[in-house]
Formats: C-alpha cells, structure tokens, sequence
C-alpha cells in the first residue's frame, strides 16, 4: 500500500496518508484563491481511517463557497494550511497537493468552480472534467 507524508513549511504538523486518493481536483472558488494565494487550490481527497494528523495543528472554520462548513487545519507555527475536513463529505480529509512536495503526485481529474478561473489560469494540458 502506498504512504504519503505532507508536511506544512516548517515541517512540524505532518499528514501521513495510506492508500491512493480517492479525487485529486483543482479548485479555483474565491476562498480557496485566498487560502492559497494562487489562483485556484488543488488537493487530495483520502478516507479519514487511512490519515494520521500529528503535530500542534491550529484549526480555522469557515463557510465555503457552496455554503458547507469547512474546518481547516494549518501549522500554528508557519501558518501552512495542510489538511481540511468538509462537513457535508463525512469520512473524508482533504490535502493539499502540495505539501506532498512531489512532482510524481497523481495529477487533478476534475476541475471546480471554473466560473471564477482566472482567464490566463486554464490547464488545457490536463484530461480533467469541467464544472463552471
């Protein structure tokens, strides 16, 4: 079975994940825009039994787009956002691709919120499903 750890900057709060991911998608809603500050967000779904969360993690919850309440965690000490739980999507803990920090991550096969793309942000390149 396949391990993947992500970590936050600084590498004090780490997300270890057993198994695939069950969706890699960019998202490109104005709150994930903020939290990253790029112009879209792109994370991994894994089921909540296969994620170990360890480290002094700060939570931040907020409403997302679609209305849900989503509960963040970030590192308290660099402020990373690593790993969110959505609450309409129960048994599942998101995580940003990119705090795996590896090139060979699975790339995104499905694309949301593309209503708010910026023009110049397309990813032609990639086979993902489209959702304006």
């Amino acid at each position: 079975m396949t391990t993947r750890q992500a970590t936050c900057s600084c590498g004090q709060l780490r997300v270890t994940c057993e198994g695939e991911p069950v969706r890699v998608s960019m998202c490109h809603c104005f709150a994930c825009q903020k939290r990253t500050g790029s112009v879209f967000g792109v994370q991994a779904r894994f089921a909540s039994e296969g994620v170990r969360v360890e480290g002094n993690a700060a939570e931040y919850v907020r409403n997302g787009d679609s209305g849900g309440r989503v509960t963040l965690r970030f590192c308290a000490t660099c402020g990373s956002t690593v790993c969110w739980e959505l609450d309409g999507l129960p048994g599942f803990i998101a995580v940003a691709v990119g705090a795996f920090a590896d090139p060979e991550f699975p790339a995104p096969k499905i694309a949301v919120y593309e209503a708010r793309r910026h023009p110049w942000g397309e990813m032609a390149a990639l086979d993902v499903e489209h959702f304006d």
